[in-house]
C-alpha cells in the first residue's frame, strides 16, 4: 500500500471511487462536481490516496474551510484493510497541525464508515432525520 497526497490529476480515480460505493450512495451524482474536487484539492483543502500495485484503491479529502472530512471512501473489495482508517489519520492530522481545534463529518447511519469513526474515538451525535450521523473529533482526543 502506497498512501500519497492526491492532486487534480488524480480527480478521475477519486471520483470514479466515490460513484462506486455500495453505502453512503449519492443520491445525485452530479451534486459531487469536478470543479468541487478541484477546489478542495488546490485552494481549500488537502486530499491523500491509497494505491495498490499503481491502482486507486481508497482517498480521504480535509475541509479547511470548515475543519471537516468532505469525503473518505474505499473501493469496494477493499474495505477492512485499514485502508480507512489510515486515510482519516492523514486528513484528521492535517487539520490539526493547519490550526483545527476540532473537526466534524458526517456520514450515513448505520454503516461501515459510522462503525469506522466510532472505532477510531470520535464522538458520535444523534442520528438526523435524513438518516446521516455527525461525528466530531477535538484536538485533544486521541485518536
Amino acid at each position: 500500500m502506497v498512501f500519497r497526497e492526491a492532486n487534480v490529476e488524480d480527480i478521475p480515480a477519486l471520483s470514479g471511487i466515490r460513484l462506486s460505493v455500495k453505502e453512503n450512495v449519492l443520491s445525485d451524482p452530479g451534486k459531487v462536481t469536478t470543479e468541487m474536487y478541484v477546489a478542495y484539492l488546490s485552494e481549500s483543502g488537502k486530499g491523500w490516496l491509497c494505491e495498490i500495485d499503481g491502482e486507486v484503491v481508497g482517498f480521504s479529502v480535509a475541509s479547511l474551510n470548515d475543519g471537516s472530512i468532505w469525503a473518505l471512501f474505499v473501493k469496494p473489495g477493499y474495505e477492512g484493510k485499514g485502508i480507512g482508517a489510515r486515510l482519516l489519520k492523514l486528513a484528521a492530522d492535517w487539520l490539526f497541525d493547519m490550526g483545527a481545534t476540532s473537526i466534524i463529518l458526517s456520514t450515513d447511519a448505520n454503516t461501515r464508515a459510522d462503525r469506522l469513526y466510532e472505532r477510531q474515538g470520535w464522538s458520535r451525535g444523534e442520528v438526523r432525520a435524513d438518516g446521516e450521523v455527525g461525528y466530531r473529533l477535538d484536538k485533544t482526543s486521541p485518536i
